[in-house]
């Protein structure tokens, strides 16, 4: 009888030496010429771990560009003198290598390990999102993104890994952080490419906006062209490590003939398929197509388009918010929160309008 055929699973199983192969120190070394000039600064401290974990959001003692002062005295705060003190936080020789990386790039855009603090891009100037130019501008996007908090927690670094790992050591983890340049970026010319056992399934347009030039047929069949030889050319074949399953993120050139590496993430459930689903990227892998499936969103009218909704929107509270928040417990915030909600009751359909505005 002939040998039955082996169905792959909808997701790889990784090992954790395997999942760590996706954290950024790992695999920027093979694949810096095609990617965006970053620094790697590792480990950080157990302090900077605690100081990303710790309640409130606030910058370390002797980061520049501290927030503005609440405009509630402290003759406003009740208390009695019993109060715990909140931990104060500095370090120095990180505010000195972040200058460093800042002066070397103009400017430049953190994440840790694996994940980037987008949802908190909304902290800094909109016309320029994620651009820091100081450390304090680089501990506010990390202490403001829920996004980087998968990265302080092995257990959900490791999170999915095969059983059979499980009783093994603990595999050491070091907490980075990366500091890459900074420039400006056109996020319609961004694409999330699957790969699946040495296989581009599935390549998905990364902003959930609609773009006319997205639908044009010359357009799409120049983009899967250029994406399908720089793969093949510089990506394929270099991740023995996961058995060929991987996703990695890409931006194009402004000619869409070329781009660059943006990140790798696993073939794994925390990485968002997109304008897929893990289901179809499966059914895609099982047919063996001889070329990708582009996704795009192909009317304003498509699920998932959000031209008049802010990325991340969930994450979002004003700068006043996070200006009295330092130092308080949540208690205390709220009080002080309900407090300036009522005094702007006046204006709130202008701040509405405001924050609303792209």
């Amino acid at each position: 009888m002939p040998a039955p055929i082996s169905i792959p699973p909808v997701f790889p199983l990784y090992a954790p030496s395997a999942l760590l192969a996706f954290q950024f120190s790992c695999w920027y070394p093979t694949f810096r010429p095609y990617s965006i000039k970053s620094t790697v600064i590792r480990p950080l401290s157990t302090d900077f771990r605690e100081y990303l974990d710790s309640d409130g959001v606030f910058v370390p003692d002797g980061a520049e560009d501290l927030p503005a002062e609440s405009t509630l005295s402290d003759d406003d705060e009740s208390s009695d003198g019993n109060e715990e003190e909140p931990r104060k936080f500095s370090f120095p020789e990180l505010d000195a290598q972040i200058r460093e990386a800042v002066a070397a790039y103009g400017a430049v855009f953190p994440k840790l390990n694996f994940s980037s603090p987008r949802d908190a891009a909304w902290m800094l100037p909109a016309s320029s999102p994620l651009k820091c130019i100081s450390p304090a501008d680089v501990y506010l996007l990390l202490k403001s993104s829920d996004f980087v908090q998968h990265d302080l927690d092995p257990e959900l670094v490791f999170d999915g890994c095969e059983p059979a790992h499980k009783t093994e050591s603990p595999i050491p983890y070091d907490l980075e952080l990366v500091l890459r340049k900074w420039y400006p970026v056109d996020r319609a010319r961004e694409l999330r490419c699957f790969v699946r056992q040495e296989v581009l399934i599935g390549i998905s347009q990364r902003d959930p906006n609609f773009y006319d030039f997205w639908n044009e047929r010359d357009t799409q069949q120049k983009v899967l062209h250029a994406i399908i030889a720089f793969w093949e050319t510089n990506i394929k074949g270099k991740w023995e490590q996961t058995q060929g399953d991987y996703v990695f993120d890409f931006l194009l050139t402004r000619d869409l003939s070329r781009g660059h590496i943006i990140d790798f993430n696993p073939y794994h459930p925390r990485t968002d398929p997109l304008l897929f689903t893990y289901d179809e990227l499966h059914s895609i892998l099982l047919a063996r197509p001889e070329t990708p499936e582009l996704r795009v969103v192909d009317s304003p009218s498509h699920p998932a388009a959000t031209r008049n909704a802010p990325a991340h929107q969930h994450n979002m509270m004003p700068i006043e918010a996070f200006a009295m928040s330092s130092g308080r417990d949540i208690t205390q915030f709220a009080d002080a929160w309900q407090d300036e909600i009522q005094k702007s009751m006046a204006n709130e359909d202008e701040d509405d309008e405001s924050a609303s505005s792209d």
